[in-house]
């Protein structure tokens, strides 16, 4: 989507992003396009301030960060093409639903069947009980 200063501005950007950081750790590296608002003075000292290094993608090359493209996708198709959402409130609570979703319960083909919580050391107790089974709903009854 390209930059249109009259919808959203670089302050409006730094505010969203600072909202969203504010619930959770800043992360360590983040990764960005070459648009003008990722140029915008303000955004460029928060990432020095917060210690955040900044990754910038090959211009005109939309595969060259090929995890994130892949993350966005599954996200697009796993979850926003077929749930609703009121507000942007309604819309980040969906979202970090799948996300202890995505990290805790979805088996990944990538990684031998695993989920990213046991990929990075964190033992879950995954032993399934034969005589006591049933469906779990995750993400409000959408898996």
């Amino acid at each position: 989507m390209p930059f249109v200063p009259e919808i959203f501005s670089g302050i409006d950007f730094c505010c969203m992003f600072h909202s969203i950081i504010s619930k959770t750790n800043p992360p360590n590296y983040l990764s960005s396009d070459n648009d003008p608002l990722f140029r915008f003075s303000r955004w460029l000292a928060n990432l020095r301030i917060l210690e955040i290094q900044e990754i910038k993608t090959v211009p005109y090359t939309p595969i060259s960060h090929p995890l994130v493209e892949r993350l966005i996708g599954t996200i697009r198709r796993e979850l926003l093409d077929q749930t609703f959402f009121w507000n942007a409130n309604d819309l980040q609570k969906k979202l970090i639903a799948f996300q202890t979703y995505y990290n805790e319960q979805r088996a990944h083909m990538g990684i031998n069947e695993v989920t990213p919580r046991q990929m990075g050391g964190v033992n879950q107790n995954c032993v399934a009980k034969i005589d006591s089974y049933c469906w779990k709903s995750h993400c409000r009854g959408l898996f």
